[in-house]
């Protein structure tokens, strides 16, 4: 499906105060000199409209929280979003976004810097030449280990099983340890616990879907 343009959402973007503007002057330093504190960091790559993000950095302020979107139409949403959120007078001080691609994590993080990614419904990529766009490729995995910290994980959620059978074998064959998974999240007493649903997810599993989900960790050796 094509992406609707919203004309001023890169003006908007830039403007924002929600919005990292500085990424590679804070390059190690997030915690100290964003977030002015020592918590974990975690980190959302393609966050769409914003739901999830915004529930676990509400749900648990003593962790720092960064969505990343490419698409500045759909940070747009989410920063609107948001906005309206807080209008009730909660303001996060524990959130933050940038507008950025995936494959810059490392010009903008430092080594070991992330506690935690989130994989949510991320594109499939189905055709075969497009295998290195997914989210779970080897080429993104070798990124995610290089930010990661020691006992650093990702989280990874989505209905396409087929998307899910290849995370599964794309993590297993680049050294990283399966240490949860199931093919039918809501229905699975001990990962559903707390799960906090996206847009997507929500819309999916009215439909009947089930959601997979794996959480995985770069084996030590």
């Amino acid at each position: 499906m094509r992406l609707r343009h919203i004309t001023g959402s890169e003006e908007f973007v830039s403007d924002s105060i929600y919005v990292i503007q500085n990424k590679e002057e804070l390059k190690g330093e997030y915690s100290e000199k964003l977030f002015s504190n020592k918590n974990p960091l975690c980190l959302e790559i393609g966050m769409g409209k914003g739901k999830f993000i915004y529930e676990m950095a509400k749900q648990n302020p003593d962790i720092n929280f960064i969505g990343i979107e490419r698409y500045d139409s759909v940070l747009f949403k989410a920063i609107k979003r948001r906005e309206k959120e807080e209008e009730s007078g909660l303001v996060l001080k524990n959130l933050y976004y940038m507008s950025m691609d995936a494959r810059l994590l490392t010009e903008v993080f430092s080594a070991g810097e992330i506690d935690a990614i989130y994989l949510n419904f991320s594109d499939p990529w189905p055709k075969k030449r497009q295998a290195n766009r997914r989210l779970t490729s080897p080429v993104f995995l070798k990124l995610y280990e290089k930010v990661l910290s020691t006992d650093g994980h990702i989280e990874f959620k989505t209905d396409n099983r087929d998307l899910f059978d290849y995370s599964l074998e794309s993590f297993q064959e680049n050294n990283w340890d399966i240490l949860a998974k199931s093919f039918d999240l809501h229905h699975d007493e001990l990962l559903s616990k707390g799960n906090i649903m996206t847009e997507y997810e929500e819309k999916f599993s009215a439909k009947g879907n089930p959601i997979c989900k794996c959480i995985a960790r770069k084996r030590k050796i």
